[in-house]
């Protein structure tokens, strides 16, 4: 009688996540064959029987195996593939985060944070690349063209917990579908240009000016800059939420010199006008 032994796909597969040889071909026999008892693994694996519980241990210690006690003796079940390759990605991005800091503090004293310029085909695929690092918190600010080449990683970044505010640029009041996250719309930008704005972690942002005549944009982890970008997306997701809750009443809530100041911040003078915009911009929900 033969035996179906894992290809070498799978193999190789399993060896680029860390496991070993016997590793993989004992985990490969597990999600095939169900519940395994030693003998079975063996057999199922072709590790030697020698080996076979040492290597079903290691499993078990990594996450990807469970043992189950019989009146017979043990066995072993595999970990779903699908919940171990959670427990992994999420494992080697919190390496990644911890590397990424270690060695930020290794060098921050010799290196000056980075900052690149940006060459127009860099600038979607470096978005999607610092979404996808992103671990904890992600603030963008973006218009429909952009929110489509991105929705795909923002929605992984969704799934994975990451905590996103995003800022519609376009004040669009249907969803275009891109966007992800606790959403806000502003129509910020005027003269047919549009913006990208992309703050990781509070750690490092992209800063995107599209016009019909090319793409200016930056990478950066100069914390100032870092700040900056993130502050404007906050403040401006607030006048957002003020301008569709508060425009109509802040003539009986302002005093003369608060009105005063505020008019003086806009290039036209008129605070309330603004707030005005931005409310009819916003769209109602039911």
């Amino acid at each position: 009688m033969t035996t179906n032994k894992p290809g070498s796909d799978i193999l190789h597969a399993l060896h680029q996540l860390g496991f070993t040889e016997y590793e993989a071909r004992a985990y490969a026999a597990l999600v095939a064959g169900g519940e395994l008892n030693g003998y079975a693994l063996a057999k199922a694996s072709g590790i030697p029987r020698a080996n076979v519980y040492a290597v079903a241990g290691k499993l078990v210690a990594r996450g990807a195996a469970v043992r189950v006690e019989r009146t017979a003796g043990a066995a072993y079940v595999a970990t779903a593939p699908k919940q171990l390759l959670r427990d992994i990605d999420a494992e080697r991005r919190k390496a990644v985060g911890d590397a990424r800091e270690a060695l930020s503090r290794l060098s921050r004293e010799r290196h000056p944070p980075m900052a690149l310029n940006l060459r127009d085909d860099e600038v979607l695929e470096r978005a999607g690349q610092l979404i996808e690092a992103s671990a904890t918190s992600l603030r963008i600010a973006l218009q429909p063209t952009e929110a489509a080449h991105l929705a795909a990683p923002l929605r992984a970044a969704r799934e994975r917990g990451v905590a996103i505010t995003t800022l519609c640029l376009e004040g669009c009041e249907v969803e275009c579908g891109g966007c992800v996250g606790d959403l806000h719309r502003c129509a910020m930008v005027s003269g047919g240009a549009r913006w990208l704005l992309v703050v990781s972690d509070d750690h490092a942002a992209l800063l995107g000016y599209f016009t019909g005549s090319g793409i200016t944009a930056i990478f950066t982890e100069q914390p100032l800059v870092v700040s900056l970008t993130a502050a404007y997306i906050q403040q401006s997701a607030t006048l957002a939420i003020l301008g569709s809750e508060l425009a109509g009443r802040f003539e009986g809530l302002l005093s003369a010199e608060s009105r005063r100041l505020l008019d003086g911040l806009y290039p036209a003078g008129d605070f309330l006008a603004h707030m005005r915009e931005l409310n009819d911009a916003t769209p109602r929900t039911a």
